[in-house]
Parts: C-alpha cells; sequence; structure tokens
C-alpha cells in the first residue's frame, strides 16, 4: 500500500456541528465537578489534580515539540509548528488560573500533608533531606517559577513565530533558535521540578530520579498523539492541504512510536532498580500499586501503554490511515490518564482503582479540555494557519531548491541570452 496515494486527496471532514463541543464540555463538565465538590470534597482536590496533570502534559509535550523544531532546524515540522505553539501558549494564563484550586491552603494541605503546620513545625526524615523544596514557601515559589519560565518560553516563542509572518525577517528565526537554545535546559528543569512537586510529592517519603523522564515521555507521547489528529483534520479541512507532504504523517507517527519505546524504557528502568534495589524508602511506593485492582491497572499499563501501540505502529502504510491512526491516538489519551490515575489515585484509595468516582475524574477532564480547546480554536482562528513565511516551507512541501550547476568556458556578450537552467547539466 503506497502512504503517498493514501494521504493524497483526504476527503472533507466538516467540523461545523462539532464547534459547539468546546463550550457544551465546560458546561456540562464543569456542572458535574462542582456536584462532586460538594459530595466528597477530598476526591474532587485528587480528580482536579489528575486533569491538571494531563492537560499540563500536553501542553508542555507540545511546547517540546516546538523547541524541538528549531533547535534542530527541522523543515519537515513547519507545517504543524503554528497549531502547537497554541497548544503551548496555554500555559499562561490558562493553565496557572486552573492550577489556582490545588494552590488554595485547604486543597494543598489535603494532596500534601506535609504542608500542614504541624509537619513543617517536626519535618521528618524525607521533609529535611528535601529542604527547601518540601515547604510551605517553596511550594508556591517553584509554582511561580514555572509558571514564568513556560510563560517566557511559549509565548516568546509564539511572539516571535508570528512576527515572521509579518516581516519574513530572518532575525525572528534566529531569536526563535536562541530562546530554544536556553529554552530546553529551562523545560527539562521545570518540567522535572513540577512532576516532582506536584506528583511525587503526594507520597514525600519516596525518592526517584527518574520521575522527571517519565512523566515527559508521557507527555511527548500524548503530545504527539495530538499533534497527529490536529494535522489530520486540518488536511481534511484544507487548511493545511497546500503545505503538507506525505513525509509528515510518517514522521509523527514515527516520533509517536519512538516514545512508545521510550516511556517502556524508563518506566521500566525505575521499577527494576527500585526493585533490584530493595530499599524500604522506594519499595512502598510500588508494593502500594500491587494491591487490589492496582495490580490490573498495573497490567493495563504495560500491555495498553507499550504492546498495544508498539505492534499498531510497526507498519509504515497504517501512518496515514485517519480512521486506524484517530482510534490509536483517542487510545494513547486514555493510557495517559490511566498512567495518571496509577501514579495519583492510590494516595487517596490504597485498596483499589476507585471506579465508583470515575465520572468525576472525566468531568474534572471534560472542563479543563473544554476551555482550553476553546482558547486554542479562537488562537487558530485568529492567526495563519502555519507560518507562512519560515524559511523552510517550502521543504515542509517536499520541493526542494537546486542551484544550478556554474558554467564553464562562457562569458555571454551583451546580446547573448543565458541558457536555461535546465541546459546546465550538459553545459560544458
Amino acid at each position: 500500500m503506497n502512504p503517498q496515494t493514501l494521504s493524497a486527496s483526504p476527503p472533507p471532514l466538516a467540523l461545523s456541528r462539532w464547534r459547539r463541543a468546546p463550550a457544551m464540555l465546560m458546561v456540562a463538565g464543569g456542572a458535574l465537578a462542582l456536584l462532586g465538590f460538594f459530595l466528597d470534597a477530598r476526591q474532587f482536590a485528587f480528580s482536579w489534580l489528575l486533569a491538571f496533570m494531563f492537560c499540563l502534559s500536553l501542553c508542555l509535550g507540545a511546547l517540546f515539540l516546538v523547541i524541538m523544531h528549531h533547535l534542530f532546524d527541522a523543515g519537515w515540522s513547519v507545517p504543524i509548528r503554528r497549531f502547537n505553539e497554541h497548544i503551548a501558549s496555554l500555559l499562561f494564563p490558562w493553565m496557572a488560573l486552573l492550577f489556582v484550586p490545588i494552590a488554595l491552603p485547604p486543597v494543598a494541605r489535603t494532596l500534601y500533608p506535609w504542608l500542614s503546620p504541624q509537619e513543617q513545625a517536626h519535618p521528618d526524615q524525607s521533609l529535611h533531606a528535601k529542604f527547601p523544596l518540601f515547604t510551605v514557601p517553596g511550594f508556591y515559589v517553584v509554582a511561580a517559577a514555572c509558571f514564568l519560565i513556560w510563560w517566557l518560553l511559549s509565548h516568546g516563542l509564539r511572539r516571535w513565530s508570528l512576527k515572521q509572518d509579518e516581516t519574513g525577517d530572518a532575525r525572528c528565526t534566529f531569536k526563535m533558535r536562541s530562546c530554544s537554545c536556553w529554552g530546553i535546559f529551562a523545560f527539562a528543569v521545570t518540567l522535572t521540578t513540577a512532576a516532582i512537586m506536584w506528583m511525587k510529592a503526594l507520597q514525600q517519603e519516596w525518592f526517584s530520579t527518574m520521575y522527571g523522564v517519565i512523566y515527559f515521555a508521557g507527555s511527548a507521547w500524548v503530545a504527539l498523539a495530538t499533534a497527529y489528529v490536529i494535522t489530520m483534520v486540518l488536511d481534511r479541512q484544507k487548511v493545511l492541504s497546500d503545505v503538507l507532504h506525505e513525509h509528515q504523517y510518517y514522521f509523527i507517527g514515527s516520533l509517536l512510536f519512538a516514545f512508545t519505546v521510550f516511556y517502556a524504557y524508563v518506566h521500566f528502568g525505575q521499577y527494576f532498580i527500585i526493585w533490584n534495589g530493595n530499599i524500604p524508602e522506594e519499595t512502598f511506593w510500588y508494593v502500594i500499586r500491587e494491591r487490589g485492582t492496582w495490580w490490573w491497572v498495573g497490567i493495563i499499563i504495560i500491555f495498553g501503554h507499550f504492546f498495544i501501540p508498539f505492534l499498531a505502529l510497526l507498519r509504515i502504510d497504517v501512518k496515514s490511515l485517519f480512521p486506524y491512526m484517530t482510534a490509536l491516538c483517542a487510545w494513547a489519551w486514555l493510557m495517559q490518564y490511566v498512567d495518571l490515575s496509577f501514579n495519583i489515585m492510590p494516595v487517596a484509595h490504597p485498596e483499589g482503582y476507585p471506579l465508583r468516582w470515575i465520572w468525576l475524574d472525566w468531568s474534572c477532564m471534560a472542563f479543563m479540555v473544554g476551555l482550553l480547546a476553546e482558547v486554542f480554536l479562537a488562537r487558530l482562528a485568529a492567526a495563519p494557519p502555519y507560518p507562512i513565511k519560515d524559511p523552510r516551507l517550502i521543504e515542509a512541501m517536499g520541493h526542494y531548491h537546486v542551484a544550478p550547476a556554474p558554467i564553464t568556458g562562457f562569458k555571454p556578450g551583451p546580446g547573448d541570452d543565458l541558457p536555461d537552467a535546465s541546459s546546465h547539466g550538459s553545459a560544458k
């Protein structure tokens, strides 16, 4: 099967009837989430944190894709850069606003008991070893620093990208590369710190040096799945059709395959090192997650987060099949939710997966996804759908400019016509 034939002329996909879906998600999800808050405020806190970390992983993954585009001076990713910039720019102020309920002292102390005055007055060994991060000022300073850096990165890259559309100045390209140069280090530090302070800190006694890498792998994975679907949809809406080449689908699918393997590698590496070390301060985290139905959730992650997408992405031709890849990308979203549940929910429900509260998890997620989707669509409509003056746009379309070979032994006179470029190859 030829991938070029499959993606050469995709059928249009009408989305007008889905335009109100984000608002509907916001209303329905917000109402149910509010109901869950009155039913069980503690469970609401954990469900809200789960939805927040899911949406944060998507935004951070999109920011990573934009940074990598500039660092590697990639050509194929030019058409998908703009909507990734829009997703990354949701980090501030929208994700910061969604973090406010978590930062409220009553909710923060519910999620992180070590923030209580009693624990801070008499810190245990694990808190003392992680001073000054695991303190009340450290918690809020880290949050402020993370969102500040994400704002500088995401909005800086998007601002210069839009400026490039206006002027086409090479300075814009150099500015985005310079921002990505320092940004990749700031991105790594802030993502790792956020994963530690907002997820791993739910059980502050635990130690793991690979936790941030695992969260990063999942973030890039779900962002690539989302980027694939958005690219397919915009292609079928004739928004990106003029600038797409079949290799965009191949490269996104290949990266999705690569991060499937990378995630499994780092997650297994963490488990193997902790199991081999057999230190109580580390093993207790997995012991809790092997009790009751959490054991089966772990099995679902092993097969659903690795084996199924690994086998599904082995063939090259399937990366251009819209129904197939849409289902696989939706599966990636589901597995990211299951993985984050495996990290967060055993703290509140060590006996097993809280199936009775799954509606609250999805309500909080529906509200956040609906809000972010509404803002994303507004920004997508307010700017060109792709960087119209990017120097590598022609290359992304599959066209390559080859400089004509020099003509030797010929000096044109005043009345001589220069030969066509097609004849340069035969000139002697």
